[in-house]
């Protein structure tokens, strides 16, 4: 296992780095609930070591100064508003993958952006789309499907998460 941690640590170090390259700051607060999780015997591969077909129903998704959405899949009811709330001191983006949402489902993204390469554009000019510290940003998803995000500035760091609407 050393070389397991050693690794970890070695994330650790990047994952700072790059959390004081390029993000906004401010107080924060930690916090969170548990909640149920469901196995659904489904896709969605996961980088955080679990088997990837783990889902917790919730509508509340923390982002956190570990570079992560917690929990990192979801599943909800159609129709159902889901709620990113910024727990940590850095901020975060809410990005859909445009070619990894249901066929017929709205785009989405923090700073209600339209189109995937919109939220990019308008996080490289002037942060669009960020969530600083202490803020949330919500999405009501109706269409059914398997939906996956990203954050814009964490994307390299494994910043990512899926929502099943059901």
């Amino acid at each position: 296992m050393t070389s397991r941690r050693t690794f970890v640590r070695g994330l650790a170090v990047t994952a700072v780095g790059a959390s004081l390259a390029g993000c906004s700051s401010g107080g924060g607060s930690s916090g969170g609930d548990s909640d149920t999780t469901e196995s659904a015997g489904d896709d969605g591969g996961s980088g955080d070591g679990g088997s990837g077909d783990e889902w917790t129903q919730t509508s509340t998704v923390e982002m956190t100064d570990e570079l992560a959405y917690e929990p990192k899949q979801i599943q909800v009811e159609a129709g159902t508003t889901i709620t990113f709330e910024n727990v940590g001191s850095i901020g975060h983006t809410v990005t859909a993958y445009e070619d990894k949402i249901p066929d017929g489902a709205d785009y989405f993204a923090s700073g209600e952006f339209d189109s995937e390469q919109a939220a990019k554009d308008g996080y490289g000019e002037s942060q669009g789309g960020n969530v600083p510290a202490g803020e949330s940003y919500e999405v009501t998803l109706e269409t059914t499907g398997t939906y996956e995000y990203y954050c814009i500035p964490h994307e390299m760091n494994g910043m990512v998460g899926s929502i099943k609407v059901v």
